[in-house]
């Protein structure tokens, strides 16, 4: 496995593993890269430095960040059985039933489901405010 630090045309910079160094020139070609902030799909590879862990400072500050992200999934599975339990699954037919709820102003109806990065767009576009959030698998 690889880490690279993706940059989006935008300048949104963030994370990603590769199985290898040829997944990741595989994936861009075929267009399956995409910016986690704004959905762009022209990505490339920041410059990075590889990290070097053999001292105890690099062993505690690994330490730490393993805690930290314990943590973040813990409270992202908290929002994901908040919005199972409070929520209507709609699945792909999202973009058009959120503008049923957005519309229908007498309707307080929360939905979740799922958008093409063109059907963000278009519903932005209408200014149909959006939050994407990650859906962490409950069993990792």
């Amino acid at each position: 496995m690889i880490k690279y630090i993706l940059k989006c045309d935008k300048d949104h910079e963030f994370e990603s593993w590769f199985s290898n160094s040829n997944e990741f020139e595989k994936l861009s070609r075929k267009d399956l890269l995409e910016c986690i902030f704004c959905s762009s799909k022209k990505i490339s590879k920041s410059i990075m430095a590889p990290m070097v862990s053999n001292s105890k400072k690099n062993i505690e500050h690994n330490d730490m960040t393993n805690k930290n992200l314990k943590y973040e999934k813990k409270n992202l599975l908290k929002i994901r059985k908040f919005i199972e339990k409070n929520f209507d699954y709609v699945g792909k037919d999202f973009s058009r039933k959120v503008r049923e709820v957005f519309y229908d102003k007498k309707s307080n109806k929360a939905i979740y489901g799922t958008a093409s990065p063109d059907e963000r767009k278009e519903l932005e576009e209408e200014g149909i405010d959006l939050l994407s959030i990650p859906w962490v698998d409950k069993d990792n």
